[in-house]
């Protein structure tokens, strides 16, 4: 999608997603220290907005103009300071090393796009910091609910983590994400891939 169909997304409602943080991001990032983070893809901004509540001084990029307008109405009713940037990631280049957590949720591109997406983020993390993807798995097409329909712009695992050297992965894998639908609960399978530069030995196991 275009920035153009995104802002028409996005003023066809109020919040396209909910207000609430995606429920990987609080499993998995509730228990670090705050420090700098960047929030790639932020869209209405629930995820950097959730952060910058716990004390993360967060960057949120995204290239809808609509989107970032929900963002900063968001972050200003919960009175919290987050820096929006819009720009188009494919052309977005963060600084190098300078993040103590990067973020992508259910950023959905062309492999040749995504890769150097990947790889920047890969790249902005500091020493000591963490990357964190999560997105529709390719799997979901057939077993899940929800996402796009499109299985080349899906996830796997193992595509995800080719984008991500020289970081040493923490946990790479699909999780499984319980979604209302009209015939009750139905579980959406997602790729989740956490990531980080010089951690520290006890942080390397998995679900660290």
């Amino acid at each position: 999608m275009k920035n153009a169909e995104w802002d028409r997304r996005y003023e066809a409602s109020g919040l396209l997603w909910t207000a609430e943080p995606n429920r990987f991001v609080v499993e998995h990032l509730s228990g670090l220290r705050p420090g700098r983070g960047l929030d790639l893809g932020a869209g209405e901004g629930r995820n950097a907005v959730w952060l910058a509540e716990r004390g993360w001084r967060m960057t949120g990029v995204d290239f809808s103009a609509a989107g970032l307008a929900k963002a900063r109405r968001m972050a200003g009713e919960r009175e919290v300071a987050v820096e929006w940037v819009m720009a188009d990631l494919c052309e977005y280049r963060p600084e190098p090393m300078a993040y103590d957590l990067v973020l992508i949720a259910y950023l959905h591109l062309p492999p040749d796009d995504l890769a150097p997406v990947l790889s920047g983020a890969a790249g902005a993390v500091a020493p000591g910091g963490r990357l964190l993807i999560v997105g529709h798995d390719v799997t979901n097409l057939e077993e899940g609910v929800g996402g796009p329909r499109d299985a080349a712009v899906l996830y796997t695992p193992e595509s995800v983590v080719a984008s991500l050297a020289p970081l040493a992965v923490v946990r790479a894998g699909r999780v499984r994400r319980p979604v209302p639908t009209d015939d009750g609960v139905r579980d959406a399978i997602d790729t989740l891939v956490i990531a980080g530069r010089d951690l520290p030995d006890g942080a390397r196991g998995p679900g660290a």
